[in-house]
């Protein structure tokens, strides 16, 4: 149900509010969401305006308002669209739940993380520039950096005597200096992979619609990768966070490396073929199995 001041969204089955806002905040310092116990508030720009909104929980739905901003139908329709991907609530969690079931390695996870789903990043430029952030530093330090560039190029609005960023639009992040951004200790590679990017995304060479449009994994892969500072990596990390792409596995993610060792799949990072093998039997909830196995690298 949709109002001006109120959207509530259905909760599927097999979903847990207070686990994916857990995992949202997990005592890293993120700058584009404030969270309580209770709630989680974020700011995003729809159709060219910023908005402020929080989310609760209520009796089985899930229950936004806009706390700044237009609150029309068409913002409002939008707003509820982008919650329903942010949480990949319109996805089916049976089929994965029945593959962790039959892991005797993976099968405590069902009870131990239920309702966790894969949060999203609906912008795909933001995505690949966290992922260019975070690249080969830990994540307190790449969440420090992020901070830093969201605070100096980024909108902001205030709301009970607090800040809500907004991640800066290319057209901003493309005026930057390269001696700005190494001041705030990105390295003078980040920065220009992070310039050339917002660039490559004003011109019209990449864009969310352009990877949507290509005909498969590998051909999204392959033209993310055509970018600057875009490896394995950080183009798998996008396509699993923006485009929801199953296979997009971030390979080498010392992270993941982390869980597998941890499970007893791998003994050594270097076999590449018991990961493969693991994968293998995963197959179309690749992406979701690395978001159980980071989950599971943090003691609730």
């Amino acid at each position: 149900m949709i109002t001006p001041s109120k959207i509530l969204i259905p909760i599927p089955p097999f979903f847990s509010f207070q686990e994916c806002i857990w995992f949202l905040n997990r005592n890293y310092d993120d700058c584009l969401h404030v969270i309580s116990s209770k709630w989680i508030r974020k700011a995003i720009v729809i159709n060219g305006k910023e908005v402020l909104f929080e989310i609760v929980e209520n009796q089985g739905f899930l229950e936004a308002r806009i706390l700044i901003g237009e609150t029309d139908p068409v913002t409002s329709e939008y707003l509820a669209v982008y919650i329903v991907e942010w949480f990949d609530m319109q996805r089916d969690m049976r089929p994965f739940y029945d593959l962790l079931k039959s892991d005797p390695n993976l099968n405590y996870m069902i009870d131990s993380y239920k309702g966790l789903r894969l949060i999203g990043i609906a912008d795909l430029f933001e995505a690949l520039c966290w992922s260019i952030i975070g690249q080969q530093i830990n994540l307190t330090f790449a969440y420090k950096l992020k901070r830093r560039l969201v605070e100096t190029y980024g909108k902001h609005l205030e709301f009970e005597d607090e800040v809500y960023y907004i991640f800066p639009s290319p057209e901003i992040l493309a005026t930057a200096r390269p001696e700005e951004l190494r001041s705030m200790q990105f390295s003078q590679k980040k920065g220009e992979y992070l310039i050339g990017l917002a660039k490559a995304f004003i011109s019209g060479t990449l864009t969310k619609e352009i990877i949507q449009a290509l005909p498969d994994f590998e051909s999204r892969q392959k033209a993310l990768m055509a970018n600057k500072g875009i490896g394995l990596w950080t183009a798998n990390y996008a396509l699993m966070k923006s485009l929801r792409e199953s296979a997009g596995i971030p390979h080498g993610d010392v992270g993941l490396l982390n869980a597998l060792s941890k499970h007893g799949i791998i003994g050594d990072r270097r076999e590449a073929h018991k990961i493969e093998s693991f994968f293998t039997s995963y197959k179309y909830w690749e992406s979701y199995v690395v978001f159980y196995l980071w989950r599971s690298l943090s003691v609730k």
